[in-house]
């Protein structure tokens, strides 16, 4: 607020010699709203930008295609879930991409979850095409054969997603490829005694605006903020259990 909008503010009969402290003393007041205004509101201060990719973090995961003979592998990070009945996802590419070409020819690929200890693999599958070079045995990660795809999966990553392509869709600078997932292949010392996956384990990469982070530690779960108090304290007690017996 400037000095024109107080003065415009408060009466010209407070500016009178004889009504100077009235005045400061509503000046106090334009100035106590103004502070507390701008308390209220500090986190809504946003500039507008053009349109652009901003959505952070994603996974940048090592998106693996071709056959068992003739392995290659690329980072992407347009890559996520589209649907849970029938399970789909997606990874739109570039069509100048070697990957590109390999997953359209064989309509299948696997999705490949990224971790902190494969974050120089990560960013070196994002940079070299294999059309030059053997990008698994550059970046010294595995290629490991698949269940129900010929497409090979990372032994190195955590979790593998085999998927055959149901359709590809052009979206200007993208083509998008809508895959069902066939199978799912785990880390089998991230699977606890009651058969639950611990991704926590693993040490997840996360990727935004061109750097990489690992992720930090838990805060809560899915529905934790609407959880019964008698809920959290059973919760608590099994885990008190576990770390006894364990």
């Amino acid at each position: 607020m400037s000095m024109m909008f107080f003065h415009s503010f408060i009466p010209d009969t407070c500016w009178t010699c004889g009504s100077f402290v009235a005045g400061l003393d509503v000046l106090k007041k334009v100035l106590y709203i103004q502070a507390k205004l701008k308390k209220e509101y500090k986190y809504m201060a946003k500039i507008t930008w053009k349109a652009g990719t901003m959505l952070a973090p994603v996974p940048p995961a090592l998106i693996s295609c071709g056959t068992m003979e003739k392995p290659n592998v690329m980072t992407a990070a347009w890559t996520g879930i589209v649907c849970t009945e029938p399970t789909l996802v997606y990874v739109s590419l570039r069509q100048t991409r070697y990957s590109h070409k390999l997953i359209k020819e064989n309509g299948e690929f696997v999705i490949n979850v990224p971790t902190v200890d494969l974050a120089k693999a990560v960013d070196l599958c994002g940079v070299k095409s294999g059309k030059d070079v053997d990008k698994f045995t550059l970046a010294g990660i595995t290629a490991e054969p698949c269940t129900k795809v010929k497409a090979p999966q990372v032994a190195e990553s955590p979790v593998s997603l085999e998927c055959k392509v149901k359709n590809i869709t052009t979206f200007g600078s993208h083509d998008m490829f809508l895959g069902e997932v066939v199978a799912v292949n785990v880390d089998e010392s991230l699977i606890d005694k009651n058969g639950a996956l611990n991704l926590a384990k693993a040490g997840l990469l996360a990727y935004a605006h061109g750097f990489y982070y690992g992720l930090g530690k838990k805060i809560g779960k899915f529905g934790w903020s609407v959880e019964k108090k008698t809920t959290k304290k059973k919760r608590a007690a099994r885990k008190r259990g576990d770390a006894k017996n364990g």
